[in-house]
């Protein structure tokens, strides 16, 4: 029998890791991107939208778990929780971005627009892989972690509580 150790893999080098999260994450964003254009033919645009990116940020953690971090496994809860909250950090970089050009340019066009809004994206990509890897999926605290829970306590000295006291 294998034991959670021996199935465990390797994590992968940073740049491994993030070719790994650019396919996995892109793949997603485009995939969710035809989703929500097929899904707001039915509902509201919002909701669509809404639905896809809960859906789609479901994927990408379990994606990025099992294949990105190499974590082992499927995402815990709080993992899920901790995704989910580093991209509403990076969609929060990108309409900062997009009102930071509004109140700059008058009418920007959609060359400079996109510029803004892709690079936006770029810079919130680039954090948001750094907290996937080095807080949500980090090795070293899950694995402390574990060691700590699965601690056994050191056995006491055989002598009596009234030897020991003798020998202070």
């Amino acid at each position: 029998m294998e034991t959670a150790q021996s199935r465990r893999q390797a994590a992968p080098g940073a740049a491994t890791a993030f070719a790994r999260f650019v396919l996995c994450g892109g793949g997603v964003g485009l995939a969710s991107s035809f989703a929500v254009a097929a899904l707001a033919s039915w509902v509201p645009w919002v909701l669509a939208n809404a639905l896809i990116t809960a859906v789609s940020t479901l994927l990408a953690t379990e994606l990025h778990a099992r294949f990105t971090f190499g974590a082992g496994g499927r995402a815990t809860g709080h993992q899920h929780v901790q995704s989910a909250g580093s991209a509403v950090a990076a969609y929060g970089v990108t309409c900062v971005a997009m009102f930071v050009l509004q109140q700059l340019v008058v009418a920007p066009g959609a060359l400079l627009t996109q510029v803004v809004y892709l690079s936006a994206s770029a810079l919130a990509g680039v954090a948001r892989f750094a907290v996937l890897r080095l807080v949500v999926f980090a090795r070293g605290r899950s694995q402390a972690a574990a060691t700590v829970r699965t601690a056994r306590p050191v056995a006491r000295s055989a002598a009596r509580p009234a030897e020991l006291c003798q020998a202070a």
